[in-house]
């Protein structure tokens, strides 16, 4: 792979065998999948296969096709392929002082850039800089007859197709075969300080809600155990003075890495309490729902260990303006179903993009 030179130091040069070019195969696979009318279970490293139903198919993996193919630091643009690692492309990142703002999860070391996509996962960032569609320029796609195709471009100013590519994103590879994604990269903050304050949760709400109406370099708010974790992130004069006015004592920045990736014990995977990942409106007042509940993106997003009966838990998140999805595996409805409207708009998107119903049949709901 090439890199654009700038006056940042150039990243170590990789090894050819890390960049693979395996779209004709991938295209033959699938035209002639279609051609059966053969389901396909696409699949990178497998990171994230709880996230979802179990799809049963032809397994059609992407980590043959791997490499950045291109990477402009000074346009804080980078092209990748899909089965390239994750680790790989923040280490090239990192290397010229940039980052994926999103901080998507990995869930395991074989985390794929294409897993990323198709899984639409964010970190604790998320609601100060965006989600990961929020980041993606364009895309290159494998359409049911075997096509690969562009959609979309490297900068913001080219929206051809841009609105198709970020539809991909979360997708969960139902609508097509994604080889490549180009996305919007930013540097790294000058400073991070982490801080951890003990308040109750209705002051520490309080707190949330009238710091995210000024501008303070807050870049995440999570509270759990009485304790309310925030990290300050931006210049040093900026993090310093906030890290001052707000108090509090210094947490270890690796506990977002943590929080980011589930290793905090709230997480621990022997509680059989199924997990919970509530999506909630700002503000929003805690629920009457049973168990143990850790706030996150300020409370915007809630990680819930619960025994509620399923629809139950529901009806409340849904009477809040919101929607809960089961990070539990095997879960027979993980994600909250559709209205008669929006299934609607899903069938018709489905069938205009996958007739036949190869791609990751039954992922996201039995019927699509």
């Amino acid at each position: 792979m090439q890199y654009e030179q700038d006056q940042h130091p150039a990243p170590a040069e990789p090894r050819q065998a890390s960049s693979q070019n395996d779209a004709d195969a991938l295209c033959e696979r699938v035209r002639q999948a279609n051609t059966d009318k053969t389901s396909l279970r696409i699949e990178g490293g497998g990171t994230k296969a709880f996230y979802g139903r179990r799809v049963e198919g032809e397994t059609l993996s992407l980590t043959e096709h791997r490499g950045i193919t291109h990477y402009d630091p000074v346009e804080l643009v980078v092209s990748v392929r899909a089965g390239t690692p994750l680790a790989e492309l923040e280490a090239a990142l990192d290397a010229q002082q940039q980052q994926l703002s999103c901080e998507p999860p990995h869930f395991g070391s074989a985390a794929t850039v294409g897993g990323m996509i198709a899984s639409g996962l964010s970190g604790p960032r998320r609601p100060w800089v965006g989600a990961v569609r929020d980041f993606v320029l364009g895309t290159r796609l494998i359409t049911h007859e075997g096509k690969h195709l562009r959609f979309g471009g490297e900068v913001m100013k080219n929206v051809a197709g841009y609105d198709l590519s970020r539809l991909m994103v979360g997708a969960q590879g139902t609508l097509g075969v994604i080889t490549e994604v180009s996305l919007k990269v930013l540097p790294k903050p000058s400073a991070i300080q982490s801080l951890r304050l003990e308040l109750p949760l209705d002051e520490a709400l309080q707190r949330l809600g009238q710091w995210g109406r000024q501008p303070l370099p807050i870049t995440a708010a999570a509270y759990h155990d009485d304790t309310l974790h925030l990290r300050l992130e931006g210049g040093r004069s900026s993090v310093a003075a906030t890290s001052e006015r707000l108090g509090g004592d210094d947490l270890d920045n690796r506990f977002w890495q943590d929080l980011r990736e589930q290793r905090l014990a709230f997480f621990d995977k022997s509680d059989p309490r199924p997990l919970w990942r509530l999506s909630l409106p700002n503000n929003t007042p805690p629920l009457a729902l049973d168990g143990d509940t850790l706030y996150d993106w300020a409370g915007a997003q809630r990680w819930l260990r619960s025994d509620d009966e399923p629809s139950a838990l529901r009806e409340t998140v849904a009477q809040a303006g919101g929607h809960a999805t089961c990070f539990t595996p095997g879960h027979t409805e993980p994600f909250t179903p559709l209205s008669k409207v929006v299934a609607n708009y899903h069938r018709r998107l489905k069938t205009q993009l996958d007739p036949n119903g190869i791609f990751n049949p039954g992922r996201l709901y039995p019927e699509f």
